[in-house]
C-alpha cells in the first residue's frame, strides 16, 4: 500500500508534464508555422501576437465589461446547474418510478435544440442576461444530473448496510459513505457543468446577443479584425482551461484524503 502511494503521485506528476509538454509543443509547433509563413496569416495568427494583443487589449481596459458580463453569467448558470442539478439528481434516484420515467428523457436531452427556446425566454424575461442564463443553465444541468445518478449507483450496498448497522443518522450517512464513493463522478458532473455553462453562455453571445465576450468575437470577426477574435478566443481558452484546472486540484485533493494519504 505504501508502495502504491508513493508511486501515484510520481504517475501525477508525469502525466501533468506529458500534458505541458503537448501544449508547450503544439503552441511551439503553431507559432512556427505561422512565423515562416507555411500558415497564412489571413488564416491564423502566432500564438505570440495572439498574446500580446490580448495583453494590450487588457491594459486598455476594451474587455473589462464584456469579461465582467460574461463570467457573471456563466458563474450564475454554473452555479445554479451544479445546485439544482445535484438536489434533483439525487431526488431522482431516491424515486425508481421516477427516474425510470425521465432516463430516456436524459438519454435524448442534448439532441434537443435549446436555442430555439431564446425567442420564448425573451418574452418571459425580456431583453436582459436572463435568455443567455438560462440557455447556460439548461446546457449544464442535465451534466450535473447525470452524472449524480451515476455516483450514487456506484455507492457500495455493503457501505449502506453497515452504515444501518451502525444506526448512522441520515445526514452522517451522507457525509461519510455516500458523498465519499460519488465523489468522483459528481466532479465530472461539475466540470461538465462549467464546460457546458461556458458553450452555452459564449454561443448564445455569439449568435443572439448585443454583448460579452461571445459577441466580441463575432464582431471582430464580421468586421475582418482577426487579432481581436484570436486575442478574445486565447483568452476564452485560457479561462476554461485555468478553471477546470482549479477544478482538478481540488478533486485530487478530496481524493487523497478520502483514500487516507
Amino acid at each position: 500500500m505504501a508502495e502504491t502511494s508513493k508511486r501515484t503521485p510520481r504517475r501525477d506528476r508525469r502525466v501533468l508534464l506529458a500534458r505541458i509538454a503537448v501544449v508547450v509543443g503544439a503552441t511551439a509547433a503553431l507559432e512556427i508555422l505561422c512565423q515562416t509563413g507555411v500558415v497564412s496569416r489571413l488564416t491564423i495568427i502566432p500564438p505570440s501576437e495572439m498574446a500580446a494583443w490580448l495583453w494590450h487589449m487588457m491594459l486598455e481596459g476594451d474587455i473589462t465589461a464584456p469579461l465582467r458580463q460574461t463570467l457573471t453569467n456563466v458563474a450564475i448558470a454554473f452555479g445554479c446547474a451544479v445546485i439544482t442539478g445535484f438536489l434533483f439528481g439525487a431526488g431522482v434516484h431516491a424515486l425508481p418510478r421516477l427516474r425510470r420515467t425521465l432516463d430516456p428523457l436524459f438519454a435524448s436531452y442534448y439532441a434537443i435544440p435549446i436555442f430555439a427556446f431564446y425567442p420564448l425566454f425573451i418574452v418571459i424575461f425580456g431583453l436582459n442576461d436572463i435568455p443567455l442564463i438560462a440557455i447556460g443553465y439548461l446546457f449544464a444541468v442535465v451534466a450535473m444530473v447525470m452524472n449524480t445518478l451515476n455516483g450514487l449507483d456506484r455507492v457500495p450496498a455493503v457501505l449502506l448496510k453497515v452504515g444501518r448497522m451502525h444506526h448512522l443518522r441520515p445526514f452522517e450517512q451522507l457525509r461519510l459513505i455516500v458523498l465519499p464513493s460519488a465523489v468522483p463522478y459528481i466532479f465530472t458532473g461539475i466540470k461538465l457543468a462549467l464546460a457546458y455553462a461556458f458553450i452555452g453562455v459564449l454561443a448564445g453571445e455569439f449568435i443572439l446577443s448585443s454583448s460579452g465576450i461571445g459577441y466580441s468575437i463575432s464582431y471582430a470577426y464580421d468586421g475582418f479584425d482577426i487579432r481581436t477574435m484570436y486575442a478574445l478566443m486565447l483568452l476564452v481558452l485560457l479561462m476554461v482551461v485555468t478553471m477546470n484546472t482549479i477544478l482538478h486540484l481540488w478533486e485530487s485533493r478530496l481524493m487523497k484524503r478520502r483514500e487516507g494519504r
